[in-house]
């Protein structure tokens, strides 16, 4: 499967970089190149003329060497290969990543680079646990970045837990899924909403949730990861935009609403915003002001227009595919399935958002697929992987259809 590509890996300092060993040994069994760039750290563990025996080419250390640099080597390593890989990705090389630092040859290779890139964690339970590296892996994921593992068990140190890097098939299993991906759904457009929306009930206040639109903007990115020429219409967050994807910013439903009709037509459309039910009737011109008599100014809501089932009703230019999410506080697949019914979309993406399951805001769902199949259970993960497992899902669905290629 890997026959023809070409795979930079970075060995960084680490006791799982022995295991990078055997991982090269894997990919070249599947008909890869591997090119090697170690650190000063990881050359602590496995030796250049290990790793250069067995990927059958030069080890590359040092940014500034002036025969690689007279070349520009480092740009030439970035983007030569089909895919970068870090194992192990230790914390101090996923922090320097996320800050985009440049201070060796990895990370100038890893800043520098167009390609995709997956990171294979490895490190201290408590490391892998502390907020400052899920902060990170975090910032990493939603900058495009892909990972695999840690894996739980005996470490190194004598603890237990979570922090192992994953096992060399297991990276193969994934460097495999990710490369058998990339273009899946090439020549396939969608449109994604993701995030909150404010109405307007003065020049300074609005009504709004607490949406943080992690969950859309990640699977914005996923479909793109995946070739699909991707539109993702974002109410307000702090999230940045997602890389490969077109970022159209909108305020109100009603402008969400406009935007959506605008990127028509798409295969697939992906409503996962949390579109306020409602807006003030008619938004006051100026702030308004207590009246000194305790009451407060009378709002007349109206409600706001429904992107999820005005897109499954259209006519000549219907998505192929309509997936809309329901939050939920209660009877969550219940109340689902009635709002897949009600709404005329193709699947439902399920989720609690009560306030004990940290959905809201938080970094991890749980999530259930709701469609003419019935209902599919996903076991609880972080907003980044459903992303990835409903893109791969969509793309499935796309494979199957009369006609599509083999």
């Amino acid at each position: 499967m890997l026959t023809g590509k070409h795979i930079l890996l970075i060995i960084a300092g680490g006791i799982a970089a022995y295991k990078s060993l055997d991982l090269i040994r894997r990919l070249k069994e599947r008909g890869a190149s591997v090119r090697c760039v170690l650190t000063a750290g990881g050359a602590q563990f496995v030796t250049p003329l290990s790793v250069a025996a067995l990927s059958e080419d030069k080890v590359y250390q040092d940014l500034f060497s002036l025969t690689d640099e007279s070349e520009m080597g480092h740009i030439r390593l970035s983007r030569e290969a089909d895919l970068l890989v870090v194992a192990p990705a230790t914390a101090d090389l996923l922090a320097k990543m996320a800050a985009g630092l440049a201070d060796d040859l990895a990370t100038t290779v890893l800043l520098a680079t167009d390609k995709p890139v997956l990171v294979a964690p490895a490190m201290n339970v408590e490391m892998w646990g502390h907020v400052a590296t899920q902060r990170n892996i975090a910032r990493l994921h939603a900058d495009g970045v892909r990972s695999v593992g840690p894996a739980a068990g005996d470490l190194a140190c004598g603890e237990t837990g979570s922090g192992r890097m994953s096992e060399p098939l297991d990276i193969v299993a994934a460097i495999e899924q990710h490369l058998a991906g990339s273009g899946v759904l090439a020549g396939r457009r969608a449109l994604v909403t993701s995030g909150p929306t404010h109405e307007p009930i003065d020049p300074v206040r609005y009504l709004a949730n607490r949406s943080s639109g992690k969950q859309g903007h990640a699977i914005a990115a996923a479909l793109a990861r995946l070739g699909a020429d991707t539109v993702l219409v974002s109410g307000p967050t702090e999230l940045a935009a997602p890389q490969g994807v077109t970022t159209v910013p909108v305020e109100s439903a009603r402008e969400m609403l406009a935007a959506c009709q605008q990127a028509l037509p798409v295969d697939v459309a992906v409503c996962a915003a949390a579109v306020a039910d409602w807006r003030v009737d008619t938004a006051a011109g100026q702030k308004l002001k207590k009246n000194g008599k305790g009451k407060p100014p009378a709002l007349a809501l109206v409600e706001n227009p429904d992107i999820l089932a005005s897109l499954s009703a259209r006519n000549n230019d219907r998505p192929a595919l309509v997936v809309g999410f329901a939050a939920e506080t209660e009877t969550v697949i219940e109340h689902a399935t009635a709002k897949r019914q009600r709404k005329g979309c193709d699947w439902i993406v399920a989720n609690d958002v009560s306030a004990a399951s940290g959905v809201m805001g938080g970094d991890d769902n749980t999530v259930h697929l709701i469609s003419d199949g019935g209902v599919e259970d996903w076991p609880r993960m972080s907003k980044q992987a459903v992303a990835e497992t409903l893109a791969e899902r969509i793309a499935r669905h796309f494979a199957a259809e009369p006609g599509a290629p083999a």
